[in-house]
């Protein structure tokens, strides 16, 4: 072998090893600008035993909704022009005439939620349940699947009532309270507990409702949203400085003069678990706070509800149809009664 070839055999073993050594060193020094294909070891975040981990499911099928008939929505042609439809935010307000509830109902069904009912019954209140109780297995979401949590300090007055096959009543004993304004004071922390230890795990939304009302007509899927309040019958065409808010500085419901949107009504409010969950905690501390300053709101626990969503925006409004008040002319706006108050001696029934 000549010795030019031995040459130029030596020169290729050595910038061979010289490459070889720089590929080397290049994949063991750390680059801020490459892609690693290390595997990456990530800290085990616990999670409560009862709740697991919540996946996507990328192989959910979807349903085709039914055929059906209904007049073609418009742009231009608004279904209501004479009142609010949408908030500032952005949150529907729901009036008659405003959606088509087979459509809605069609949707809903899809989902397969249930929606929990806490109302109380506390001392003379037991009076109005069959009331209750009987115009909302007609009226109240119809064809789905609803919990009525009844809070009683006397389980043994409840009548016997035939509900329909996708309602369920569960009766909850509870304590009275000397004065009426604690009972209803209270409502907010009870609520929130059984959240917290039982609720979250039965039903998707969840709302509050007095149990001195009646349905007369049919309230739906159309009240389903994260977190909904109720514009109330009395206060919904006041300026917002006559509205009845706590105005006391002192007080942890107060909302200072030239804020506020709408009154909202205690009576009727709700959203998803987790959304009253925070509402309820939040206003029974304000609660608390105050009762450590001796303080008591304007309007007891609906003070605080009215100071939580003035800064946390309700996702939906209910119109005034939802909760009106039997003592009011009903004007042309309100086209439907769907809930109202019941006729009441409030002095004879709270003392």
């Amino acid at each position: 072998m000549s010795l030019t070839i031995i040459t130029v055999m030596k020169k290729v073993l050595i910038l061979g090893g010289i490459l070889m050594a720089g590929i080397l060193g290049y994949f063991h020094l750390p680059h801020t600008n490459k892609l690693s294909w290390q595997p990456i070891s990530i800290p085990y975040i616990s999670q409560p035993s009862c709740q697991p981990i919540r996946q996507t499911d990328l192989n959910e099928t979807f349903s085709v909704l039914p055929r059906m008939s209904y007049p073609q929505p418009f742009v231009d042609k608004p279904q209501r022009t004479d009142v609010l439809l949408v908030s500032p935010w952005l949150a529907p307000i729901v009036w008659e005439g405003t959606f088509n509830r087979d459509i809605l109902n069609a949707q809903y069904r899809q989902k397969n939620f249930v929606v929990g009912v806490a109302t109380f019954a506390v001392k003379k209140y037991v009076r109005f349940i069959e009331g209750f109780l009987g115009s909302a297995n007609k009226f109240f979401l119809s064809g789905h699947r609803v919990n009525f949590y009844l809070f009683t300090d006397h389980p043994e007055k409840v009548p016997s009532i035939n509900l329909a096959p996708e309602k369920r009543l569960f009766i909850i004993p509870v304590q009275n309270y000397s004065r009426w304004q604690d009972i209803s004071m209270n409502r907010m922390d009870i609520i929130s507990n059984h959240i917290h230890s039982h609720w979250r795990y039965e039903v998707d939304y969840l709302y509050s409702m007095d149990i001195d009302v009646q349905m007369f007509e049919h309230i739906g899927v159309e009240i389903i949203d994260t977190l909904v309040g109720t514009i109330s019958s009395w206060q919904y065409t006041k300026p917002r400085d006559s509205n009845s808010y706590e105005r006391h500085p002192e007080s942890r419901a107060a909302i200072p003069h030239g804020e506020g949107d709408f009154y909202y009504a205690a009576s009727f409010y709700g959203g998803s678990v987790s959304e009253v969950y925070k509402l309820t905690t939040a206003c029974f501390k304000g609660v608390t706070e105050d009762r450590a300053n001796g303080i008591e709101a304007k309007w007891h626990e609906e003070s605080h509800l009215n100071k939580y969503l003035l800064y946390h925006k309700p996702t939906r409004l209910l119109s005034p149809e939802y909760y009106w008040d039997e003592e009011l002319i009903r004007p042309r706006i309100i086209r439907v009664k769907r809930l109202s108050s019941v006729r009441k001696d409030l002095q004879e029934v709270r003392f």
